[in-house]
């Protein structure tokens, strides 16, 4: 979804060394794409003619996403248009991509965080959090609840709209702390710094929300394999493995980076003042709640259903057939204009003007990706792939594929945007296993779920280079930080995806 719009833009920054190398970065891929696209034309590809074409429509489309040599939604456009002119596909299959029902559950969702962030609601929920009296003075506990408020606001929020969003009320805590005699606040606002980051990373992986990558698995583990997963069963992978790497995280930053710091009593008197600066539940606020509340539920019910034994009934059937996810966002998104501020004037909850802020690039970026990705299974090149990756793995069985393809991931993410590596790797990741006679679902979702990581590089991720940008973050320190998440993302993620994957799906 849309980030913290003023706020996302003044603190997104990178370095002058940075800048530099982002913009030697597209440059390259300028040069690099092209170069690539020519090269896999003139390269004689056991394959046939539309394959060997797209083979080169593919090769540089993933160069202009790992090195952004153009915005990221124009290179996912570029390969359908280059598909249709080159005579891989007609016109109609090579763009029936970007009207996938999963494109509506993307709307939706973009339009309830919209409407979060316009009516204040992210923030009425983080400084309710922190002002609970349990928090207390204790760092920990502080940083605990800080971080677990951001991974819970993430699951429904973009990672980068919530970084923005909690990222001056843990610079706030940090500065009344050195104002005010306590001891350690520059380590408190690194962790603090270092924690939003991360917890919006992961907070991301437990829904099919959260973040794009999640949308973009569901989307192609249904086109391409045949994989129906529904809101409530990735939930029941995505959370374990969003708490387990939370969990983690919290223990982390206390053992490294908070033991020793003293909160005084006026850090959460702050929070508490600034909780009642925002006044009592206004109007919009409910009529979000009540939005929002409903497109959960909406979501959830067939899972509900289904663990009270009624997954067969008429009634089940009937209701996955007539509320899938995709019309159940866009029920939720009606509602919030239709749903009324003031009806004499004319006022609801949620204007156009301010649903066009929301994230469309992302939109093409997905349909994009999935058109390539159909395309590849269509003209036989993703078989022909398969089948010689396939053939460099000693045993391609269900935990190499899985162990090969969330590690592949999460380096990839370190490279470029989660979005781009999820579009890159997880097609792949179905074709290997298929060729492989493996179930792909296992492998697909490690693909998926290490799209989210990278931690170590403020180009990895942007609520990464949010929090870069307060200057209370060494690059060393968030290399030393992001890669034991990797590391143990890696571990979690792969472990959880072969455990839980065969008994929920």
């Amino acid at each position: 979804m849309r980030a913290h719009h003023d706020a996302h833009e003044a603190i997104e920054t990178y370095s002058p060394a940075e800048e530099q190398f982002n913009a030697r970065r597209r440059t390259v891929g300028l040069v690099l794409g092209p170069l690539a696209f020519v090269m896999l034309l003139a390269a004689p590809l056991p394959v046939p003619g539309p394959a060997h074409r797209l083979a080169g429509i593919l090769a540089m489309v993933i160069v202009f996403w790992v090195t952004e040599a153009l915005p990221l939604p124009v290179s996912a456009l570029m390969g359908p248009v280059l598909a249709v002119l080159l005579g891989v596909a007609p016109v109609r299959p090579a763009f029936a991509s970007f009207a996938d029902p999963v494109i509506f559950v993307f709307m939706g969702g973009f339009m309830l965080a919209e409407a979060m962030f316009v009516h204040g609601v992210d923030r009425r929920i983080a400084y309710t959090g922190l002002s609970w009296r349990l928090v207390g003075s204790g760092p920990g506990r502080m940083l605990v609840v800080y971080g677990g408020l951001t991974a819970a606001l993430s699951m429904w929020m973009s990672n980068t709209a919530t970084t923005a969003m909690m990222y001056p009320i843990g610079l706030s805590i940090a500065a009344h702390l050195a104002r005010t005699g306590g001891t350690g606040a520059r380590q408190f606002a690194l962790a603090a710094m270092l924690m939003t980051a991360f917890a919006a990373s992961i907070g991301g992986m437990g829904t099919p929300v959260g973040t794009p990558p999640n949308l973009i698995g569901i989307g192609m583990l249904e086109r391409f394999a045949d994989v129906d997963i529904t809101f409530f069963q990735w939930m029941a992978i995505g959370v374990p493995t969003f708490a387990v790497m939370f969990a983690f995280l919290a223990v982390y930053f206390y053992v490294t980076g908070v033991r020793g710091v003293t909160l005084t009593e006026g850090s959460t008197q702050m929070v508490r003042d600034e909780l009642k600066k925002l006044g009592p539940v206004s109007r919009g606020q409910r009529n979000v709640l009540i939005a929002f509340g409903t497109t959960v539920v909406l979501w959830i019910t067939p899972g509900l259903v289904a663990l009270m034994g009624m997954g067969q009934t008429p009634f089940a059937r009937a209701y996955t057939q007539a509320v899938p996810e995709s019309v159940a966002a866009m029920i939720g998104a009606f509602l919030l204009f239709v749903l009324p501020i003031n009806w004499r004037a004319g006022r609801f909850t949620l204007t156009w003007e301010q649903a066009l802020n929301i994230e469309w690039g992302i939109i093409l970026l997905y349909g994009g990706g999935l058109a390539l990705g159909e395309m590849a299974f269509t003209t036989g090149l993703a078989e022909a792939m398969g089948k010689g990756i396939t053939s460099w793995i000693p045993a391609p069985g269900t935990v190499a594929l899985t162990l090969t393809f969330t590690g592949v991931a999460i380096v990839l993410s370190e490279a470029t945007s989660n979005t781009a590596a999820a579009n890159m790797i997880i097609p792949i990741a179905i074709a290997v296993a298929l060729a492989a006679g493996v179930r792909p679902i296992e492998p697909a979702l490690g693909a998926t779920l290490g799209a989210s990581m990278g931690f170590m590089m403020p180009v990895s991720t942007p609520p990464n280079a949010i929090v870069y940008g307060s200057g209370y973050v060494p690059i060393t320190a968030m290399m030393r930080y992001g890669l034991a998440l990797d590391v143990v993302g890696f571990v979690v993620i792969s472990a959880l995806v072969l455990l839980l994957g065969p008994i929920v799906l």
